[in-house]
């Protein structure tokens, strides 16, 4: 992993820089031209407007509100709010339209179990045949993540459930089995976060775990979704494992997808949209070096 990638994470993660940035003449207005690439827009509306367009073409669509690291239950219970009301602008099924949410923006770090409640009160709002997929967070927070999305599929709701497994924690194995006999959905990622334990290493170790995590889900029949942009991995889990959905984040190789819908490969695409879109380009321009 080049130092470059390192720092430009260390840096997506920097309120000081970000305000920098937008207090410089005319830099909100020319970090938003670079971004707008890859966030739907900073409104519900335009976000909508997004994933109307993608239905169109016939990609199904996973919807984000920007959100991380609350530390206040009554600003994550009004993030409970917007979920439900976007739930109730969506388009009526049979659309293909799922949601995403990371759980510190239910303000997990410091209420885990109201986190699960608010969870809950969130995918009990959804109609049958569609999920709120659980964004995946750094390794520390694994455990408590896991927990809630377990506890949530207990209580009946696992068919309205996703949860996103890493390939390049060690302990993944385990917890997709989990997830998998839990029946709820996984979305299997490389894993974007800077770990200093318990992960394989970046490039070919964490690119060998991806493949057997996908073909060990497979076997299982699990309801199971690669989210990756790197073709190798793509082709090899298509031609072994059958048409798996393929999942990926919004402005990242639209060629590969309209290719996809071509070969009658399902596919989603993650739509992500709110005024917290600084911070998430700055990911996605660390994920480039070398992702």
């Amino acid at each position: 992993m080049g130092l470059d990638r390192a720092v430009l994470f260390r840096l997506a993660t920097s309120e000081r820089l970000e305000r920098t940035v937008r207090s410089l003449p005319a830099g909100e207005r020319v970090a938003w031209r670079a971004a707008s690439r890859y966030v739907a827009g900073r409104s519900r509306s335009e976000a909508l407007g997004v994933a109307d367009r993608l239905l169109v073409d016939g990609h199904g669509v996973s919807v984000d509100l920007f959100g991380e690291l609350v530390a206040d239950v009554g600003e994550a219970t009004e993030v409970v709010e917007h979920y439900r009301s976007l739930i109730a602008a969506l388009p009526a099924p049979p659309t293909d339209v799922w949601l995403s949410v990371d759980l510190t923006h239910l303000a997990l770090d410091v209420d885990r179990p109201g986190a699960a409640d608010r969870l809950a009160h969130i995918v009990d709002a959804l109609p049958p045949g569609r999920r709120v997929q659980v964004g995946a967070e750094d390794a520390r927070r694994t455990d408590a993540v896991l927990s809630c999305i377990l506890e949530v599929a207990g209580r009946g709701l696992a068919d309205r459930l996703g949860g996103t497994v890493q390939a390049n924690l060690v302990r993944s194995a385990d917890d997709a089995d989990a997830l998998a006999a839990a029946g709820v959905h996984i979305r299997l990622v490389k894993g974007a976060y800077i770990e200093t334990a318990g992960a394989h290493a970046y490039g070919e170790p964490t690119d060998v775990a991806y493949l057997r995590l996908g073909f060990r889900l497979a076997e299982q029949r699990a309801a199971w979704s690669m989210a990756t942009h790197d073709g190798r991995l793509r082709e090899a889990l298509l031609l072994g494992a059958g048409p798996v959905t393929v999942e990926h984040l919004l402005g990242v190789r639209p060629d590969v997808l309209a290719d996809l819908r071509r070969r009658d490969v399902p596919t989603r695409v993650y739509v992500p949209y709110g005024q917290g879109w600084f911070r998430y380009w700055m990911r996605r321009l660390a994920e480039s070096r070398g992702a």
